[in-house]
């Protein structure tokens, strides 16, 4: 039984936020403590309370209630009280009895909660080290930032993601064909900066048409939750400035035009980063350049970091192209004939590529012109091994690598297109010659007969419809469930975002019934169903884009089945025209045809007129008229690819670097098990849903009043990146999700786990021996934009002592000390602890100056990789600016202050005990 003496100083177990507690009364059984810091009174039994006293020993430094602080010499007893004698900070002898204490003192410091008895359960003591040590790895991987999105792992996308994402200010165009993901690339930019903390305030501005699409692409993808502003938010808005309430905002760029007085607004609101959706539409001309230009004009210089979206410059013009460069560096862009002839100086430089990737030695002209354009000590021997051996694949490789990083605008522009990227599917078209007449009555419809009968044909394969109005929806789904049965999904836009999202899993499902699922135009939009092969086109839009968005649901990378598309058209109306139109002049169904919207504009009014008469013989001459004007604009197109430039926006070797790096990643199958365990430790029940996917619940044992992002009704998550493709229902849990980043910080945060107890086996330990495992973490503090984590992140440095003073590291791991399961009396330990007191903080004290030489060791080895990748990058930099304008003084500049920066940073690195455990050998 505890021998309690009122005015001793006592701690809760059980509740060590109520600082210390004060001894009030002790009569029969019972004894009264009083916890001055927040008033609470306790009354426990004697003989089971829940304490721990207080004592401190000779090096403590206390605090009294008069806040005089004094490092203890001396420890004097009377008549069972204490009181502490010591050098306070002017080296005055001070004395400070127990009942003097302040009463705000906490034990926060791992050896602290140990000997007053406040340690946790084992579980929790590993999970704090793998989740350190989770967080370390992370931080090294180059592929930081690019494992959180909800997105195929594609070449081109991921390449470009990480080349502009890791530079200090991003200022770039993406002008990807049509169908090959540039919201998916600017996603996965912003997803990469703001992971990394060099981005915290982004603007995106896109037509208004687009807004919604932006907002749920950017949160199911990337989880990003972009505030919607427009004039009611604006409004409503308490701040005098709405723009500066929020970090992330989207806004349509109608609505600064609508209302210019919100432009001074969000340029005062100052932002990281400004992204532009279809930039090709701000008019410029260097006589009047729009007034929706300007305004973006002054975003651009007011931001480092800049994204177009746009189309690919040769449908743009040259003047249009050039307008855009002007806005991503006005300074090398400042005259659009001086561009013109810069531009034609490419010439020799594409000439020679072509020569090298089409492995053709070269002329010795042509050697004589690469040695100037390249000015490398290594290129003599290069052309050499090159001539020797044309087909040698890494000569070509390097030489090519060379010639890229010369190449004029390829730093500021991304181009790429479906000749240089592989992996779309083949594509079938079914034209179906329908007889009869329209009518009102859908039901009575030639084309409601004709679906009937296809999905009878199409028996249990998916099938997705498209057509462009809602209300044809909602009359199909009625219809095929009263009057045949058919089981459907419906998805258009009178439905919420949940809604659809229900939707889509319920098609999606391989145990569902839905056979067919039902669109509007809007199911056309950013969605991804390639899981499915038929694609019925109910109805044919008049816009060669809205055509392939809706083919380009089912026509994406990773597609692996054939795409049938079934057109039905009633024989000699409208329909017939534009299925003849599209399939005989555009060659649309069958292949991406990038012509068809400049051919569209051109032949816009004769196919009006078209389509509203009954000129039968007309027909022939206006396909024949789009067939060769396809042709001719394809040809244009074709000439006046940069291939280059297009080389230069996906470098493949580069690409599936990192691309195996994020599959080894997904591979490690000890993610999940490691999630288990933080949702066992802060009670959080999970149920089996199916393979790779469960449902996570608050359960009554909930540790924390809310676990980050989990809700009453429960989530249901997945790790496997292709069931998350297919379910957008689901969260794709990765280590960049909010959820897991939110928990991690939970545990790493909190004092929880950093002191434990364990009772073991290990064949190598005698029963009957105790040791301390030690956890240290090697802190080093630095500005965001050095990313100083690629180098040397909170590293935890593990050390194992025994009681003997001996080191057992290397010897021992952590994973081989298996618990016996055995129940720890923590009075009986909490009594031995206290009676060991100073031989533990020996212990501790030899861990230390283990875990110093391993902390010196480890910065000289980040030191000296750091210096290595800046001075190469360096290097790199000057060589280039010698041939390649775009790149800056100040860039160069920049690196050299990073480097010394940087190494500052990492020599002041600090060593913390973050964790201790106290093992016993059975």
């Amino acid at each position: 039984m505890n021998d309690f003496i009122p005015g001793q100083r006592w701690i809760s177990n059980t509740e060590s936020e109520l600082g210390l507690g004060m001894i009030l009364e002790t009569e029969f059984n019972r004894v009264t403590v009083l916890f001055l810091a927040t008033g609470d009174k306790r009354v426990y039994a004697r003989d089971n309370a829940p304490l721990t006293r207080v004592k401190f020993i000779e090096g403590d430094v206390i605090e009294s209630t008069d806040y005089v602080k004094i490092t203890v010499q001396q420890v004097q007893q009377h008549n069972g009280l204490l009181s502490y004698i010591g050098l306070d900070e002017d080296g005055q002898l001070q004395q400070i009895d127990e009942m003097e204490l302040n009463h705000h003192i906490q034990f926060n410091k791992p050896q602290d909660r140990l000997f007053t008895g406040q340690f946790d359960p084992s579980a929790w003591f590993s999970l704090r080290f793998e989740t350190w040590r989770r967080q370390q790895q992370h931080q090294q991987s180059a592929a930081k930032g690019l494992l959180g999105a909800r997105a195929a792992l594609i070449p081109h996308q991921i390449y470009i993601a990480h080349q502009a994402a890791n530079r200090v200010a991003p200022r770039i165009m993406l002008a990807d064909e049509v169908g090959l993901g540039k919201t998916i690339e600017a996603g996965l930019i912003l997803h990469h900066r703001l992971i990394n903390g060099l981005s915290q305030r982004v603007l995106i501005l896109v037509p208004e048409a687009l807004m919604y699409q932006w907002l749920v692409e950017m949160l199911r993808r990337f989880n990003l939750r972009f505030s919607l502003l427009d004039e009611t938010r604006c409004l409503a808005c308490p701040d005098e400035n709405p723009f500066a309430a929020e970090q992330l905002v989207l806004c349509s760029q109608q609505f600064f035009a609508d209302f210019p007085e919100r432009q001074a607004q969000a340029l005062d609101a100052g932002w990281d980063m400004v992204v532009v959706d279809e930039a090709h539409h701000l008019e410029w001309s260097e006589q009047s350049p729009s007034s929706d230009y300007l305004f973006v004009e002054q975003l651009a210089n007011s931001v480092d970091g800049l994204i177009l979206l746009t189309a690919t410059p040769e449908q743009l013009g040259k003047e249009s192209h050039f307008a855009r460069l002007r806005l991503l560096d006005p300074d090398r862009f400042y005259n659009f004939h001086q561009f013109i002839q810069e531009e034609s100086q490419f010439a020799p430089v594409a000439e020679l590529a072509n020569q090298l990737i089409s492995a053709q030695p070269l002329s010795r002209e042509q050697q004589s012109r690469l040695k100037t354009l390249l000015q490398h000590d290594n290129v003599d021997k290069l052309l050499q091994q090159f001539n020797d051996e044309p087909d040698n694949q890494d000569v070509c490789e390097e030489l090519i690598k060379l010639l890229l990083d010369h190449h004029g605008t390829g730093r500021i522009l991304f181009r790429n297109s479906r000749h240089t990227v592989q992996g779309f599917p083949d594509r079938q078209r079914h034209g179906y010659p329908l007889t009869g007449e329209a009518t009102a009555e859908l039901a009575s419809s030639p084309y409601f007969s004709w679906l009937v009968a296809k999905l009878k044909e199409l028996g249990d394969e998916k099938a997705l419809l498209i057509c462009q109005r809602a209300e044809t929806v909602i009359q199909l789904e009625q219809l095929l469930r009263q009057h045949v049965g058919h089981t459907a999904a419906v998805f258009h836009e009178g439905m919420s975002i949940v809604e659809r999202d229900r939707a889509a899993a319920f098609f999606a499902d391989d145990e569902s019934r839905a056979q067919v699922l039902l669109c509007s135009e809007i199911g056309s939009e950013g969605r991804n169903f390639q899981f499915v092969r038929h694609l019925i086109l109910f109805d044919l839009p008049r816009n060669p884009d809205l055509l392939q968005q809706r083919i380009g649901r089912l026509d994406r990378i990773g597609q692996k089945h054939v795409i049938q598309i079934h057109i039905p058209y009633l024989i000699d109306s409208p329909r017939h025209l534009l299925f003849r139109w599209y399939d005989e002049g555009l060659d649309a169904f069958r292949h991406n045809c990038s012509a068809a919207g400049q051919v569209a504009k051109q032949l816009d009014a004769e196919l009006t007129e078209l389509l509203a008469g009954s000129n039968q013989a007309s027909h022939e001459a206006f396909i024949d008229k789009t067939r060769r004007l396809t042709a001719q604009i394809e040809a244009e197109l074709h000439n006046g690819r940069d291939q280059l430039l297009e080389l230069n926006s996906c470098r493949p070797v580069e690409a599936s670097v990192l691309i195996d790096q994020l599959h080894r990643i997904e591979r490690d199958d000890s993610f999940w098990p490691y999630m288990e365990a933080m949702f066992d430790c802060y009670g959080v029940d999970v149920e089996y849903h199916s393979k790779d996917c469960h449902i996570l619940w608050p359960s009554e044992n909930l540790r924390i009043a809310h676990f980050p992002m989990l809700q009453d009704d429960g989530l249901t998550v997945t790790v496997s990146r292709d069931v998350a493709l297919a379910r957008e229902d689901m969260q794709f849990l990765t280590q960049e999700h909010p959820m897991v980043l939110a928990a991690m910080d939970l545990v790493l945060s909190s004092e929880t786990g950093n002191a434990a107890v364990s009772i073991i086996k290990q064949p190598q330990l005698k029963a009957g021996q105790f040791l301390l495992e030690l956890l240290f973490v090697v802190e080093c503090s630095a500005p965001a934009h050095l990313q100083i984590g690629r180098f040397l992140p909170h590293t935890p440095l593990r050390v194992l002592i025994d009681q003997n003073k001996k080191d057992l590291t290397a010897a021992i791991a952590h994973d081989s000390m298996l618990e016996t399961g055995d129940n720890v009396d923590k009075a009986q330990i909490t009594q031995f602890l206290s009676a060991q007191r100073q031989h533990v903080q020996e212990m501790i004290q030899v861990g230390e100056q283990k875990a110093t030489l391993m902390m010196q060791k480890l910065i000289t080895e980040s030191s000296n990789q750091m210096i290595a990748v800046f001075t190469g990058e360096i290097k790199r930099m000057v060589r280039l600016k010698t041939i390649n304008p775009s790149i800056k003084d100040q860039e160069i500049q920049q690196l050299k202050e990073m480097t010394m920066l940087a190494h500052e940073s990492i020599q002041e690195a600090q060593l913390r005990l973050d964790a201790v455990r106290f093992v016993i050998t059975s």
